[in-house]
């Protein structure tokens, strides 16, 4: 016989799929249509800032997945801010406008959290909402762009800098640097906001999968790092760029600059973040830290005993 119990698991069940597959019906093809412009470099070059998410979107699902037993525990609470945001998401998402139509994607799924689990449900989803909101394409890096004149003209001067040091006449003008009778500009798309973007978007995933979000001490310095590391890895990078472009290799310069090896250049940049984090992890660990209060605790207990033993010995 079946009991009412099971009636409602099987009603909820159900309810899950359907929602699955509406959502996947809705957003499918904007998903694909992302992933074949990230990997084939056919989307918007703004778009194209947002390719973090090949890694994110998967790694937020298998988050959302891992969470699916606690989700279940949580009561069933409607939040009113629910209603509003699955409003929202289905004006962005018929208004037929880009921007808009990206952006929906974390409003309805913000919105379901809220209208089945209210704020808890928000809580326990948050990082995963988190790591979608980050991966949607919209038009940040374009209102930023205006505004990396000091970052283009910094990283200009360092290039200049550095292959002077190396024997090569090169002239620095602004964001344009002049070598071997050629010009190369450090345009806004190339001032690292991409390496600088990604870079914060792994290192998040790091901190939480090894659980150093918990530690604002191991945030913050893994977080300040990494963002040095991106910048000068891009230096190096536009100084190559220059180096190639200069002395007539066009084959290295596009190899770097549009092909592949810019994308490999990345990837061994981003894993030398996951060293960064272990050794960050171990110096800022409870067991270092109390080995390094107990050596200072010893070093002090020296001190004070040494007056008490020379008193006793005149």
């Amino acid at each position: 016989m079946v009991t009412e119990k099971q009636i409602k698991r099987n009603t909820a069940q159900l309810l899950n799929i359907a929602i699955v597959g509406v959502l996947v019906l809705l957003y499918a093809p904007i998903l694909l249509h992302w992933l074949d412009g990230w990997l084939h470099k056919t989307i918007s070059i703004e778009h194209e800032y947002f390719s973090h998410g090949i890694i994110g979107l998967p790694f937020a699902a298998y988050l959302s997945w891992l969470n699916r037993k606690k989700w279940q525990r949580l009561p069933d609470i409607t939040h009113p801010l629910g209603a509003f945001l699955l409003l929202v998401g289905g004006i962005f998402y018929l208004s037929g406008v880009t921007e808009w139509v990206n952006l929906s994607l974390p409003t309805i799924l913000a919105g379901l959290c809220l209208w089945f689990k209210g704020i808890p449900g928000f809580k326990l989803q948050g990082f995963s909402l988190l790591l979608v909101f980050l991966a949607t394409p919209t038009a940040v890096p374009y209102l930023i762009a205006p505004y990396t004149l000091p970052l283009q003209n910094f990283i200009a001067g360092t290039a200049g800098f550095i292959l002077n040091q190396f024997g090569m006449e090169v002239t620095v003008d602004e964001m344009n640097i002049y070598v071997g009778g050629r010009i190369v500009e450090v345009a806004p798309y190339c001032a690292g906001l991409k390496m600088l973007f990604t870079t914060l978007y792994v290192s998040l995933m790091l901190l939480y999968w090894t659980g150093g979000l918990d530690s604002r001490r191991t945030s913050v310095w893994f977080l300040s790092v990494a963002v040095v590391i991106s910048v000068t890895a891009n230096i190096i990078r536009n100084t190559l760029l220059t180096f190639f472009h200069g002395t007539g290799q066009e084959v290295a310069f596009q190899w770097l600059h549009e092909g592949w090896g810019g994308d490999l250049y990345s990837a061994c940049m981003l894993l030398l973040l996951v060293p960064l984090l272990n050794r960050i992890n171990n110096y800022f660990s409870p067991v270092a830290e109390t080995q390094e209060e107990g050596s200072r605790g010893a070093e002090g207990a020296g001190e004070l005993g040494a007056p008490t033993t020379e008193g006793s010995g005149d």
